[in-house]
């Protein structure tokens, strides 16, 4: 994804027809980070049921990418760390392709590599636990040349000189490209096809990788010659049946987590022969036939919590009563309450009973609004002190906010009342009665 426009016919490509919180990838560079731009950004992707990978990049310089700094890890935590994510996991890639030298300043430093990547993790997972972390996926059909480096040689490297590279991620990144040129046989297995991923991850155990990570294949996909019948490229038309098997027979694989194609929409070149989307806005036919392709509903972790900020109770009630609440409560979680969140609201001290939800108003993370309940006293006592909490299921996801009511009895009052009066009486009249109590 290269554009939030671009979000709603994502979403409609990855969760329909009938599936849920599929995946996107994101570029952000360094440049970019505006936390209200991408906050933004975040909430559109939880009411669409979309979850973010947020790939991290430089500056573009000379045809290529900026070196990253250690000096620049800071700021990126702060930022990543400041924004409310729409799930709990927050996948974040660190860089891409430092195979190239194009994507690493100019230089190849699979040692430099190594320690950008374990230091921002080890900042990233400072800040919380949520982050899930996955290295720059390398260019595998790259080999030894000025300007690129064979990838075997590049985790050979790295840890050699950080052995404990793999303890600071959380899966592994691919980018299975159907290769060469972009235009190989779906079938085909092994390095530089779409199942290079079984590829990548044989090679990492050989040296010694022993975790069965997850696996997110970040970028694949044919190029295409757009219909112009350019040559050395296929034509759109040809990719919808490419795509389907490589859905149904390569990335199937029960580890393969996540799969985002290379580039939903982009109408410049070099990239515009990866677009899935045409100049004039309309989709290749290879979108509607992906789209069409079963899909499976996600259940991400979502946090759920909020604050009661004010309650409205009556002051007086009588036992068994109906009465209503008016409680003042803000989400601060992840979750949109009302719309895959079911909240109720409970006294911990069972003084009140809550029996019915009067207005429980859809509510995205941030929002404040009033909601309406309807409750009855469920206790004796002359005065009942309690502790309103919000709660999901057996779970309470609330402060806990103090309340009190005094029981009003009305026989008891008319009673006092007649009391009252007849002491006035009994005492104006200087008189001794039975029913006076001087």
């Amino acid at each position: 994804m290269t554009q939030e426009a671009d979000l709603e016919a994502a979403a409609a490509l990855v969760n329909s027809p009938d599936g849920r919180w599929g995946y996107v990838t994101f570029v952000i560079q360094k440049g970019e980070r505006n936390a209200h731009r991408w906050q933004k950004t975040f909430n559109q992707l939880r009411k669409l049921h979309l979850i973010p990978l947020v790939r991290i990049a430089t500056a573009q310089l000379n045809n290529g990418w900026e070196k990253p700094s250690l000096d620049e890890i800071d700021g990126w935590v702060d930022f990543l760390g400041s924004l409310n994510w729409p799930v709990a996991n927050r996948y974040v890639i660190v860089g891409n392709e430092p195979n190239h030298k194009k994507e690493w300043g100019g230089e190849i430093s699979p040692e430099g590599y190594g320690e950008y990547l374990k230091i921002f993790s080890q900042k990233l997972k400072g800040k919380s636990d949520d982050f899930f972390v996955l290295p720059a996926a390398l260019d595998v059909s790259a080999r030894n040349t000025k300007d690129t480096l064979d990838a075997t040689l590049f985790w050979q490297r790295m840890l050699k000189a950080h052995p404990d590279i793999f303890d600071w991620v959380d899966g592994l990144n691919s980018h299975s490209y159907p290769n060469p040129n972009f235009s190989g046989s779906e079938k085909a297995t092994g390095r530089g096809t779409t199942a290079s991923f079984l590829w990548e991850d044989a090679y990492l155990r050989s040296l010694g990788l022993t975790k069965n990570f997850p696996i997110f294949i970040t970028e694949t996909g044919w190029a295409h010659n757009m219909g112009l019948g350019s040559k050395g490229y296929l034509n759109p038309e040809e990719l919808g049946a490419k795509l389907e098997y490589a859905f149904n027979n390569n990335w199937n694989n029960p580890r393969v987590v996540a799969v985002t194609p290379f580039i939903l929409n982009y109408q410049n070149s070099p990239f515009d022969i990866f677009s899935w989307q045409k100049p004039d806005g309309n989709f290749y036919p290879f979108y509607e036939t992906v789209k069409a392709l079963p899909k499976t509903n996600g259940e991400p972790i979502q946090r759920r919590s909020g604050e009661i900020l004010g309650a409205f109770l009556p002051a007086f009630a009588e036992p068994g009563e109906t009465f209503s609440i008016a409680l003042i409560a803000k989400n601060t979680g992840q979750s949109i309450w009302n719309e895959e969140t079911e909240l109720g609201l409970k006294d911990l001290e069972n003084g009140i009973v809550i029996t019915k939800t009067l207005n429980f108003p859809k509510m995205e993370p941030g929002e404040t609004k009033i909601i309406l309940f309807e409750a009855i006293l469920n206790t004796e006592a002359e005065r009942q002190l309690g502790y309103l909490t919000l709660f999901e299921g057996r779970t309470i996801v609330s402060n806990a906010y103090p309340f009190e009511i005094r029981i009003y009895r009305p026989q008891s009052f008319s009673q006092s009342l007649i009391s009252f009066w007849q002491k006035l009486a009994c005492k104006k009249l200087k008189i001794r009665l039975n029913s006076c109590i001087i």
